[in-house]
């Protein structure tokens, strides 16, 4: 069994479906022939992923309408969210990549991390069925799906989806800064911008900084000034 695998629990019946899922589409500007790369598996574990995630919202929480379970579950697959998963894992160490990709910060590439967790459960998936995928899944999100909360996934979600779109144009995340805090202490309002590549994206403000970023977040998606 590879570390990987220990670190998974998850031992592969066909160890080459695990190697093409860390195969990073830059090694086809280093080897010839070129080995398969993740991609078509990432495309494969995105589907899986979200059925699995879709089926455990719909069971955990039997009282709320589709708005509110569609919120939490992008907070859970949003591109961000399932690269810290794959931090958490190590798994940029475990990727096979080209010495330009890795050299330029590949391992740590946000959309390299997501697209690799998502190759792996695609992987998984042919490898020991829906089951195996559930079950692996349950356990590398545990921390995720033990914090999940309807009355705040919208938090997670605008920034969380704001990052996303801004990190498929360029690598940089967009930075949030506190403009003010007004109010008694027991009242307090934070106002808060969002700044991408040293544009203004927008502005929004609440009880907490949080609250006040996630605003911002969701100022910003609505204008989409970055365009």
């Amino acid at each position: 069994m590879t570390p990987l695998e220990e670190t998974l629990s998850y031992q592969f019946r066909d160890i080459s479906l695990l190697k093409e899922a860390l195969s990073h589409p830059s090694l086809s500007s280093e080897m010839r022939p070129a080995p398969p790369d993740n991609q078509r598996l990432e495309y494969l574990g995105d589907a899986v992923l979200e059925l699995v995630i879709t089926d455990f919202l719909f069971k955990r929480f039997p009282d709320q309408p589709e708005g509110p379970l569609t919120k939490l579950r992008a907070s859970i697959v949003s591109k961000p969210s399932l690269a810290k998963v794959a931090k958490r894992l190590q798994l940029g160490e475990a990727l096979f990549m080209s010495n330009g990709e890795a050299s330029s910060g590949g391992r740590d590439r946000a959309s390299n991390l997501a697209d690799v967790l998502e190759a792996i459960i695609g992987a998984i998936y042919l490898d020991g069925g829906l089951q195996a995928a559930q079950r692996i899944l349950a356990e590398a999100l545990t921390p995720e799906l033990a914090t999940l909360d309807p009355q705040t996934a919208q938090i997670a979600n605008s920034k969380g989806r704001l990052q996303e779109i801004l990190q498929k144009i360029t690598p940089e995340a967009p930075s949030y800064q506190l403009v003010s805090e007004d109010g008694p202490p027991h009242d307090r309002i934070f106002t808060s911008s969002v700044t991408w590549g040293g544009k203004a994206l927008g502005i929004g403000s609440g009880p907490s900084k949080k609250i006040a970023e996630t605003e911002a977040a969701a100022a910003a998606l609505e204008s989409g000034v970055w365009k």
